[in-house]
């Protein structure tokens, strides 16, 4: 029954020029315009998911579609791509937006600062002053999440949910000390071997290995994700990832003691990325934090396999911030 009332569930994919860069905006609920139409039937509030890296809102759909059910429906809720890791569809229509002149401004679109200035440009442009917002990072999601607190206080960020937050020492982690030296000593050999590969496989092959590895993974998706085997796309993940592992290094307590009262932490057991000594090492810098430990062995990358009780978990936690919302209509 609960997979029926999903399927019913709206999700309008858009393809914008952000920071003239091709970018892949998923929404979920009949709100895809927040500035046209009659203010009164505009939502008070945005949920925004910033996904982890990669940064393939595809694989994010079914938590998105689990989340706006488990809110009952009464605000929309957003995932946006990452700078570079995505590229339309050649029948899709690239819509232009009013920041697209300013491409310049950002340094380094594909690194991790220019990821952070690229989600701030979005939400300046495409939400409304007056809406309020919820964050969801995931991973390195949630770095980002600390960083717009942090580089656009206007913004009117009511809560931030950080979800296997890797938000400090990510080349000490497990996967980090295996993925340090491939992201950033051997990356240009990673480059040069997915171009090779993948470059000249028509897109018939690729779609059909994406589906069949996604029926291996239990995915479904009405978005086709064929930018996972598109070596510029690739590339750029690769690229990102090595500026994650030199720069994500030391957390930020400036920024969460700031905003501790607006931040949720969520921690796995079973987190090769944000270990559990993590955890345990920021909830003793910051006890009076709501800094969460995993109960049920969720892994890092839980949209593959944890959606619905991921979404049952962050919609109860928004209960309240919600409820204020809507008594304030």
């Amino acid at each position: 029954m609960d997979s029926e009332i999903k399927e019913e569930i709206p999700v309008h994919e858009e393809f914008i020029l952000c920071c003239g860069v091709e970018t892949q905006v998923l929404k979920c609920g009949p709100w895809t315009d927040l500035f046209n139409g009659p203010s009164a039937n505009r939502p008070k509030l945005l949920i925004f998911i910033i996904t982890g890296n990669p940064g393939f809102c595809t694989f994010y759909v079914p938590f998105t579609k689990a989340l706006y059910s488990a809110i009952n429906r009464r605000f929309p809720v957003w995932v946006i791509s990452h700078a570079g890791q995505v590229v339309a569809p050649k029948d899709k229509k690239i819509l232009a937006t009013p920041d697209g002149s300013n491409a310049q401004e950002i340094k380094d679109i594909y690194g991790l600062s220019g990821q952070i200035e690229h989600k701030i440009a979005f939400l300046r442009t495409h939400v409304p002053k007056e809406t309020k917002l919820v964050l969801i990072g995931h991973s390195i999601g949630c770095y980002m999440c600390l960083q717009i607190l942090k580089r656009a206080p206007e913004i009117p960020i009511i809560r931030s949910c950080l979800l296997f937050p890797t938000i400090e020492r990510m080349s000490e982690t497990p996967n980090g000390r295996i993925a340090t030296p491939l992201l950033c000593w051997l990356r240009y050999a990673l480059y040069a071997s997915g171009y090779l590969l993948l470059k000249p496989c028509p897109e018939k092959i690729k779609s059909w290995f994406i589906r069949k590895a996604l029926q291996r993974m239990n995915l479904q998706s009405e978005f086709l994700v064929l930018n996972v085997l598109e070596p510029f796309c690739l590339a750029n993940v690769a690229y990102l990832g090595g500026q994650e592992m030199m720069q994500v290094v030391k957390r930020d307590n400036e920024i969460i003691k700031e905003h501790l009262s607006k931040l949720t932490f969520y921690y796995g057991t079973i987190d090769r990325w944000c270990p559990k000594e993590y955890y345990e090492d920021i909830k003793k810098d910051f006890p009076e934090g709501d800094i969460r430990l995993c109960e049920k062995n969720i892994i890092h990358a839980f949209v593959l396999y944890f959606n619905q009780e991921m979404a049952d978990m962050v919609a109860d936690w928004l209960k309240d911030d919600l409820a204020k919302i809507e008594a304030a209509e």
